[in-house]
């Protein structure tokens, strides 16, 4: 459905809004079908986006900062984040030995047993959007997003 319609606008749109607008609709369908599919784990994305960075640690604990720079939202409440995951067992966290300023974070056995239990609902979310691409458009897409994100001012 073209997004005009979705919006119900009757105002013809320029290629540049129409692009702006169907990106963050999409963003929003996107957002609430994850959503609605980590709910009954008691999880947000960004708690979930937490867990997946610390598990891609590989066991090293990473700090505050680490967790930050690699979090999609950017404006996470990163301590917020980390309190509430440590209130569901999901992460540990310690003073780093070396800088007493410094707070290292862990997943727990918790936190990586609920990732394997959500990996194939992930999985299974992410090819039912992609179901209607090629390969090809997949990988255009990619590229054209790329390209969107880099804007200048």
């Amino acid at each position: 459905m073209k997004i005009e319609e979705i919006i119900k606008s009757n105002v013809i749109l320029d290629d540049a809004k129409k692009a702006l607008l169907s990106l963050m609709y999409t963003q929003n369908v996107l957002s609430d079908k994850f959503n609605e599919m980590i709910k009954p784990y008691d999880l947000s994305s960004e708690q979930y986006n937490v867990l997946r960075i610390l598990r891609g640690q590989k066991g090293t604990p990473a700090n505050m900062s680490v967790i930050q720079e690699r979090m999609i939202a950017k404006n996470s409440n990163t301590t917020r984040l980390i309190d509430k995951l440590l209130l569901k067992e999901l992460v540990t966290r310690k003073v780093c030995p070396e800088n007493r300023r410094k707070m290292e974070i862990l997943i727990t056995a918790k936190g990586l047993d609920l990732l394997t239990e959500l990996d194939p609902k992930v999985t299974a979310l992410e090819q039912s959007f992609a179901a209607n691409l090629t390969n090809d458009e997949l990988r255009e897409l990619n590229l054209l997003l790329e390209k969107y994100r880099t804007f200048k001012l």
